[in-house]
């Protein structure tokens, strides 16, 4: 395993969307979205006038920018394309077989785009009687270390695909975790917090904390620099050639925020789903306690907390956090770089911990100086995440952020 960090937010989002209503037959009708929930406060998402976008920031810091192109932030999410979907439409790897034999999905690339076809036909069933629906890919989600699942437009509503394409161990398409196994659902619906871990910005044009209407043009995907460093048009006025002033004016620089505000930053998208908004989607700006927006995560006070998810939560249990006043998400995290290999954070564990102090020392020697992360932050088996292909349950292992000793592993 080669990544332990933001890859997550992939997950995250295929398992905690809008809950997913039981059906009985092979190709039923399209669910209501569900009813919006109150309203919350009444302000509205921050002004986007002072935003600018990642392009503008690549002029000066082109190295940062260059590499962070590449990182499972910025990937995950994408406009849909060729050089965005990972998935396989040439013949014998376009169709996925479900546990209902009535009930199969194509998925089909054309000249107008990517197709998810629901076929529902019974044995012996004549191609007129079939039953048929299609919904177009539009919005790729997930950086596709593990899996990436599709989103679709309809009008200005955002529904989640039933087919999503797992890339981890034997790669294929598969029913999209949380979907029943044999159903043909198009009707799971897009709330504004799920993309606000997954996009930069958009606009809701509802007032619900669960509605699904937005302003399709105003969608920015990917997690922007703007995203951790606020609005930079301010920023590039007073840094304008010619000017001469203090080196990061009229920005955000989360390396000066104090460890709170650092560990909330990373908080917003990283410490489960469990947590209720006080304020609506993208408003959080950085540097802010992030308790003015969302409430205290409830899996923080149980004694069994689930690895999917959760990492901020899990890490503020370790006695590593607890006994360091400056450790944060960053003090093993580049944000601006690709994840490295897990053997090569040991690195960082060894600079306050000795290999001698180790219980294994004695009889593996140096050796395990190459890979506490293993031992310490062990992959760990998730049931949160199952997708399903045929009668296969498809599973993985998220790496968790309690980092103790764990005598099994």
């Amino acid at each position: 395993m080669r990544r332990i960090g933001p890859i997550v937010l992939l997950v995250t989002l295929l398992f905690f969307m809008a809950h997913l209503a039981g059906q009985s037959s092979p190709m039923p009708p399209v669910q209501a979205p569900p009813a919006a929930a109150p309203a919350g406060p009444a302000a509205a998402a921050r002004d986007r006038a002072g935003y600018v976008g990642d392009e503008a920031c690549r002029t000066c810091h082109s190295t940062q920018s260059e590499s962070y192109l590449h990182t499972a932030h910025h990937l995950t999410s994408q406009l849909a394309g060729p050089d965005s979907i990972l998935g396989k439409f040439d013949p014998g790897n376009d169709v996925l077989r479900t546990a209902n034999p009535g009930l199969h999905f194509n998925m089909e690339a054309k000249d107008d785009g990517y197709f998810q076809t629901a076929v529902a036909a019974s044995p012996g069933m004549s191609f007129r009687d079939m039953t048929f629906r299609t919904e177009r890919m539009d919005v790729v989600i997930g950086s596709g270390h593990r899996a990436q699942t599709y989103l679709s437009w309809r009008g200005d509503q955002l529904f989640e695909l039933p087919v999503s394409y797992w890339v981890e161990g034997d790669p294929g398409w598969v029913n999209s975790p949380g979907y029943d196994n044999g159903l043909a659902n198009f009707g799971r619906t897009i709330p504004p917090r799920c993309l606000e871990c997954h996009a930069s910005f958009i606009r809701a044009t509802a007032p619900g904390t669960f509605d699904n209407h937005y302003d399709r043009a105003s969608l920015v995907p990917g997690v922007s620099c703007e995203t951790c460093h606020g609005p930079g048009k301010e920023h590039i006025a007073r840094h304008a050639p010619g000017s001469h002033p203090p080196a990061g004016q009229a920005i955000l620089n989360p390396a000066t925020f104090s460890r709170d505000r650092q560990i909330d930053l990373c908080a917003l998208c990283h410490n489960g789903i469990e947590r209720k908004q006080t304020g609506p989607a993208f408003s959080y700006l950085p540097g802010e306690p992030l308790t003015s927006y969302l409430q205290p995560n409830p899996m923080d006070t149980t004694t069994r907390p689930d690895v999917h998810g959760n990492q901020v939560g899990l890490l503020k249990r370790s006695r590593c956090f607890l006994s360091s006043p400056t450790m944060t998400c960053t003090t093993c995290h580049d944000v601006h770089a690709v994840e490295r290999d897990a053997a090569s954070y040991s690195g960082r564990c060894l600079q306050c911990h000795q290999v001698t102090a180790c219980g294994k020392y004695k009889t593996m020697g140096e050796q395990i100086a190459k890979n506490c992360i293993d031992c310490h932050m062990p992959l760990l088996q998730t049931n949160a995440i199952l997708a399903s292909r045929g009668d296969e349950t498809i599973g993985t292992r998220i790496r968790t952020h309690w980092i103790k000793v764990y005598p099994t592993e």
